[in-house]
């Protein structure tokens, strides 16, 4: 049987000419990445090639926004590196304009927007990072600060690090933010001690941990929701 590339689809089934009649909302996620990689391969056209590409990332933008440059040339035939540089240039802008949404949070008042403020710079990462929301009296972000950035399994936190810029910064209350990048969505018995060394650190000084969030994915975990604070 004959294999029909795009050109020979239905005009409204293609993706750009769906886009123009049925608006960029109408195209899947598979569509959408074969408008960016342009054609596919002898064997695939771009929305196969995308759809494998997908598939690869588990279906999950963010898990493809995790895919260094060479892993995507290295990994599918027909991407090259024009291709993989305009996959990578896609997904950072996605990222950029959600951390826009996310930085006019004025004011945390719930774990989710905690989650939203600390998303930005925890996100799409394939080591662990740490960082913490200064916030005042009346729970109004003052600073975000990264704490530590460390390898797969484990961060340092320098508590007197943390402790000097809540000082200098005049925060009244802290949230502390890191993320999993295995997906796992649990605290370890390390990130309670350290979340119990911070609180401890912080009431000697009346600043108060008001919580501690693991972010996996596009997923959370907040210890004051769990009653562990």
């Amino acid at each position: 049987m004959e294999r029909l590339g795009i050109k020979d689809w239905a005009e409204e089934d293609r993706p750009r000419e769906k886009m123009m009649l049925r608006g960029v909302g109408a195209l899947t996620d598979a569509e959408l990445l074969a408008i960016l990689i342009g054609s596919g391969n002898q064997e695939e056209t771009a929305v196969e090639l995308a759809q494998r590409i997908l598939h690869r990332a588990e279906n999950n933008l963010n898990r493809l926004g995790q895919f260094s440059i060479k892993e995507l040339i290295s990994s599918f035939k027909g991407i090259g590196e024009a291709k993989a540089i305009t996959i990578a240039a896609a997904m950072e802008l996605g990222k950029r304009r959600q951390q826009s949404e996310f930085l006019v949070v004025p004011q945390i008042t719930s774990s989710r927007d905690a989650f939203q403020a600390l998303y930005p710079a925890l996100s799409d990462l394939k080591h662990e990072e740490v960082w913490a929301l200064f916030l005042s009296r009346s729970n109004k972000i003052i600073k975000t600060f990264q704490l530590s950035k460390g390898g797969l399994h484990a961060s340092v936190v320098d508590i007197r690090l943390l402790m000097k810029e809540a000082i200098d910064n005049l925060a009244c209350g802290i949230i502390l933010g890191h993320n999993h990048p295995s997906g796992k969505l649990e605290a370890s018995p390390e990130d309670k001690a350290i979340t119990e060394r911070v609180s401890r650190s912080g009431e000697v000084l009346d600043i108060k941990l008001l919580d501690h969030i693991i972010v996996a994915g596009n997923r959370y975990l907040s210890f004051n929701d769990e009653g562990w604070l």
